[in-house]
């Protein structure tokens, strides 16, 4: 690996409820990516690559092995899609250099909108890494912004490694 290269390794998780608000993001990323890698070559650096790819029960079997293999820098997933990649081990091990999870549309994903399931991903998500991870929730509305934030927040524990999940 060059100087100035990143790791192949997930190093942000976005987590958005629906797959074509997924595929939307991922879309998206794309431009601020490739004016990152032009700014940094009209400045005689090197190009950065940063990688984004999406995870969802529309990712081709051929898509998710490549990600295993070389994983993205932001991995898009959805909330049933995280889950499921918590719970093989090759994914695990995909997802344990994370130091951002994402949750977008925090409202629908919230206790509110039946986020027990999302919650206990993101708790999960922090054990697989071993340490609390930066968590980022975004809504054009966050109300009552206090019972938001107590979802986003999670159990404030850091991640014991006593506990056993899968």
């Amino acid at each position: 690996m060059a100087a100035g290269e990143l790791p192949d390794e997930v190093r942000v998780v976005y987590v958005s409820p629906l797959k074509a608000l997924s595929a939307d993001i991922h879309k998206n990323l794309a431009e601020p990516r490739r004016e990152m890698r032009r700014i940094a070559e009209e400045m005689g650096s090197p190009p950065v690559g940063i990688t984004a790819a999406v995870r969802s029960g529309d990712t081709p079997q051929g898509e998710r092995a490549a990600m295993l293999r070389s994983p993205p820098h932001i991995l898009v997933t959805t909330p049933e899609s995280l889950y499921l990649l918590l719970t093989a081990e090759r994914s695990r091990q995909m997802l344990k250099t994370a130091r951002v999870v994402i949750v977008d549309e925090i409202t629908r994903c919230s206790s509110r909108g039946g986020g027990a399931h999302l919650a206990l991903s993101l708790e999960r998500l922090d054990h697989v890494c071993g340490r609390r991870l930066q968590r980022v929730g975004l809504s054009a509305t966050q109300k009552p912004i206090e019972e938001v934030a107590r979802f986003l927040v999670g159990s404030g524990k850091s991640a014991a490694p006593s506990l056993t999940l899968p």
